[in-house]
């Protein structure tokens, strides 16, 4: 496994081995020990999610407020644009981003520690998404952030993206 770090504190890019041949493929997509020996990930996954999307559709920019989870996050099948974001005013990288192509054929992960927001867009026909979250989903403490925010200034591969009703009503950072 090849791990990456980015310019975002924890935020790392993943490269699993993969073994292929004339049969298909073999990957493992994740080993408490290997993970938390080779890519700094000391934290408990308690929850799965899987989402699949549509071309064009972006979900994001989430994040939860008072029980901030850490994601792994890899797509089985398709293509999206990911992005994580720092979101946290007292932080140095306030604003900045991480982005990046998740694929099916790529068979990278993005590694978001608590604390950051994440999202991504489908540049796909349709794209088949899982990741592990170290807390559990709590609808209550959902927040987010614009998906065209002018802080976070994501050059998002699409122009009219399409978003759900909540997605919609998110606002920008303040510079």
């Amino acid at each position: 496994m090849k791990v990456i770090d980015t310019c975002l504190p924890g935020v790392r890019i993943i490269e699993p081995q993969v073994h292929a041949d004339s049969r298909g493929l073999f990957a493992e997509l994740f080993s408490e020990q290997r993970y938390r020996d080779e890519a700094g990930i000391d934290q408990a996954f308690v929850q799965d999610n899987l989402s699949r999307s549509h071309q064009g559709v972006l979900r994001g920019m989430h994040y939860q407020r008072q029980r901030p989870q850490g994601k792994l996050v890899q797509v089985l099948a398709g293509s999206v644009f990911d992005v994580a974001a720092d979101i946290d005013p007292a932080s140095p990288t306030y604003g900045q981003t991480v982005a990046l192509e998740l694929s099916g054929e790529n068979h990278r992960q993005l590694w978001i520690p608590p604390g950051y927001a994440h999202g991504f867009c489908v540049t796909s026909e349709t794209a088949l998404l899982h990741y592990k979250c170290t807390d559990y989903y709590r609808p209550q403490d959902e927040a987010g952030v614009a998906w065209d925010c002018p802080v976070l200034a994501i050059a998002w591969p699409i122009k009219q993206p399409v978003l759900s009703d909540k997605d919609q009503q998110l606002k920008p950072l303040s510079p």
